[in-house]
């Protein structure tokens, strides 16, 4: 029997609700086993933190009609941003004074990084800014936009974009 459109649609719609959904069933699959190995309660804690932030915003990307949720790039925005509050909060809590704070959004911050891409060190990431330099072949700091453009499109999730953009105005200007 041949493949009509609709089936032909449905199963990619299928293929990629299947992708979108990866970083997601790590999650929970994680939440699952360290509730039942009783693991450590802040881990347990910061992988709930994390299922309700996806969740939130899985219904505003409803609001949007879009049914599927969000992908895995979403999943991984959300990840570096709670992985930017909690440094900035630890940073708040060691000039307070409340290092016991600190060490747990520390700790907190190195449960989240379990499912985030292999951060990139300085390195790499100059050598990735010469790169898209060099190809798109930019001139000044006018080309910056297009640049750090095709940084995000090619490293989402691995690269700090401030070092990143930092050492792109560097080399442009």
């Amino acid at each position: 029997m041949p493949i009509t459109n609709i089936g032909a649609a449905a199963i990619q719609t299928r293929a990629t609700r299947l992708e979108t959904t990866m970083l997601r069933e790590k999650i929970d699959t994680a939440l699952k086993s360290s509730m039942k190995m009783r693991d450590d309660k802040l881990r347990v804690s910061t992988l709930r933190l994390i299922n309700a932030a996806i969740k939130d915003r899985d219904i505003a990307a409803r609001s949007c009609d879009r049914c599927d949720g969000v992908s895995d790039d979403e999943i991984l925005a959300i990840l570096t941003k709670m992985v930017k509050q909690r440094e900035e909060s630890a940073a708040i809590y060691e000039k307070g004074c409340r290092l016991d704070l600190a060490e747990q959004e520390r700790s907190e911050i190195a449960v989240i990084k379990d499912f985030m891409p292999r951060q990139m060190s300085e390195d790499e990431i100059a050598k990735a800014v010469k790169g898209v330099i060099a190809e798109l072949e930019a001139n000044g700091l006018k080309d910056m936009g297009k640049c750090m453009a095709a940084l995000k499109e090619r490293h989402a999730g691995a690269m700090d974009f401030g070092k990143a953009g930092a050492l792109m105005k560097q080399a442009l200007g």
